[in-house]
């Protein structure tokens, strides 16, 4: 079965509201575990990095550990998504 690659620069706003948030990668999937998220430590890297789609129930966990609403972690991709057609 072929995997998913996401098609849209998510992956570095994930990463600019971790590093908002104060935390590193280690104390962000610490912070998963306990909310009963089963993630590695590589799998997170590999959200920040657009190698791997991200879950919905990671993105809500995301934005309650980095208090940051949904729209924090699309910011600037609807310019990105615009400029396929322009």
């Amino acid at each position: 079965m072929q995997k998913l690659r996401p098609d849209m620069d998510i992956g570095h706003n994930i990463q600019f509201l971790r590093h908002l948030a104060g935390l590193t990668q280690d104390e962000t999937v610490a912070k998963l575990h306990l909310m009963n998220l089963n993630i590695s430590k590589s799998t997170y890297a590999k959200l920040e990095t657009n190698r791997m789609n991200i879950k919905v129930s990671e993105l809500v966990a995301l934005s309650i550990i980095f208090n940051a609403n949904f729209d924090d972690f699309f910011r600037g991709l609807r310019d990105e998504f615009s400029s396929h057609f322009d």
